[in-house]
């Protein structure tokens, strides 16, 4: 039985562009007992720990996998040999102990007895708001771990095949004897790529099903304040049938989304979306208050600057809730994509656009390996120390309250004696008490243009543009800012984080 949270806490009011910060709670509490010696839980987390991240400028923490982890799942990840490559990269020299099952595989929602307790939980939400930051956690709704207790006591909440269907394509199905008989529920599935073999998959138009669920998520929801929900697109009724239409024998679509419901039942719970396919705009209609922006980060990783520039030409209220990143757990690193050449840009662009800026554990510290979350831990890398300047800078100079409360502004940027100007994004933050400009060069060769402000008022003769990022000081005028516009050259993957004022 589900203990209640501990005492009555009042909705989180997040900060407008909020800092996301992503732990991998199983790796990051094996790493705290490494050199102690001891075991330590969430309840054992010392509080410089969490007054770390608070000086950092993190509104959220999400602490990635606290949720019971299935025995299957492991059993199954480890005596799959194509996963020992990955294994060998991340903790060369592992042993079978060091696997631990997928945080997604989930086995009930009750934190698993590695991580803590539902006291421990509250206890570590309390810390939190103490600091000013909200507790965030995971709701995996499209699936279950294959031995979930739904599993055996309630098949009709899952999508099965028949024996036939098993026999036919035993990496589609998996076979469950249960007291009722012998079931076949089907693997979880993206339908671009195979079919998660821990993982069975739930039926979203049983009507049964999504109560026990919705029961799930309000226990959820009373011991943090926001959630991750996985692969949240998969539950939207017309791509739920377009996947698996075929065995579901006639059953329809409940009348209401499952995201709608959610938010109506929970509506103090802030809800984050991993979304892909062009479904983001659905998801925040049906009550989601953020959504992943993996378009923008495609873009930005191929340096395919018509998708960029298209991709920031959205509308500012809708920029505003999507989460952007540069790595997340199910990316590859920051590091080992962008390098340390791509680095000033690319995170400039993230940490500074409308939206939540979404940061993953080890990637300020310049973290190169990919951790599998089926790892207990991973092997140490040294910080590097260029790259945890940077960002440590850059999450200090957006704490700024025009970063969150000020208006932002695409800026255009015209072509100034050659044609590089496309590779050029600019924007603007304004408020009463600041001015900031931004513009990366997003390319590897160096490119200029020159940066227009509109019908901007601009009282003073001229103006200071301080390069935070850089140190330095420019001395434009007016004159020069109304027509023919801010003059920018940077070399390639460089940026500007100008704070302006009269001179």
């Amino acid at each position: 039985m589900t203990p209640p949270a501990t005492g009555i806490l009042k909705p989180f009011a997040l900060r407008v562009h909020p800092h996301l910060y992503e732990i991998d709670t199983w790796a990051w509490l094996e790493k705290l007992s490494a050199p102690l010696g001891r075991l330590i839980k969430l309840a054992d987390v010392p509080d410089a720990e969490w007054d770390a991240i608070a000086r950092l400028g993190f509104d959220i923490v999400w602490l990635m996998g606290v949720w019971q982890r299935s025995p299957e799942s492991r059993r199954i990840k480890l005596g799959n040999p194509a996963n020992h490559a990955e294994f060998d990269r991340a903790l060369p020299g592992w042993k079978p102990e060091d696997i631990v099952g997928s945080p997604y595989a989930v086995a009930q929602y009750v934190p698993d007895p590695r991580i803590g307790t539902w006291e421990s939980l509250d206890a570590v939400r309390a810390k939190l708001r103490a600091r000013g930051m909200a507790l965030f956690l995971d709701f995996v709704g499209n699936h279950t771990a294959l031995d979930h207790p739904w599993a055996r006591e309630h098949a009709d909440f899952y999508v099965h095949g028949t024996a036939e269907d098993f026999e036919r394509d035993p990496g589609s199905f998996y076979k469950i004897e249960t007291p009722r008989g012998v079931f076949y529920p089907a693997y979880g599935r993206d339908p671009y790529f195979p079919p998660w073999d821990d993982v069975a998959q739930l039926n979203h138009f049983s009507p049964q099903m999504r109560a026990a669920q919705m029961a799930d998520l309000r226990t959820i929801a009373s011991h943090c304040d926001g959630v991750r929900c996985d692969m949240a697109m998969l539950h939207l009724h017309e791509i739920f049938e377009k996947i698996w239409g075929h065995l579901l024998h006639g059953a329809s679509a409940p009348p209401r989304e499952f995201w709608a419901k959610a938010h109506a039942a929970v509506p103090n719970l802030i809800l984050l979306a991993e979304a892909y396919w062009g479904t983001e705009s659905r998801l925040l209609d049906l009550g989601f208050s953020f959504v992943y922006d993996k378009g923008l980060y495609d873009a930005v990783r191929g340096i395919q600057m018509p998708d960029v520039h298209a991709q920031m030409a959205a509308p500012a209220a809708y920029q505003s809730r999507l989460a952007r990143f540069l790595e997340n757990h199910d990316e590859d690193r920051c590091a080992a994509v962008f390098g340390k050449d791509r680095r000033t840009s690319v995170g400039t662009l993230m940490g500074t656009l409308p939206g939540m800026r979404f940061y993953h554990q080890g990637e300020i510290e310049g973290a190169s390996v990919r951790l599998p979350i089926t790892l207990r831990i991973g092997a140490d890398e040294p910080a590097d120390p260029a790259s945890t300047a940077f960002f440590t800078r850059l999450l200090r100079i957006t704490r700024d309250e025009v970063f969150h409360r000020g208006e932002w502004n695409l800026l255009s940027v015209t072509p100034e004696g050659d044609d590089t100007a496309g590779n050029l994004v600019a924007y603007e933050w304004r408020s009463e008490k600041a001015w900031k400009v931004i513009s990366i060069n997003l390319a590897g060769s160096a490119s200029q243009g020159r940066v227009h402000f509109g019908e901007r008022a601009l009282a003073a003769k001229d103006y200071v543009f301080y390069d935070e990022l850089n140190d330095v000081r420019y001395i434009r005028s007016a004159d020069e800012l109304r027509s023919p516009g801010l003059f920018v050259r940077r070399d390639g993957f460089d940026a500007h984080l100008f704070s302006v004022f009269p001179a």
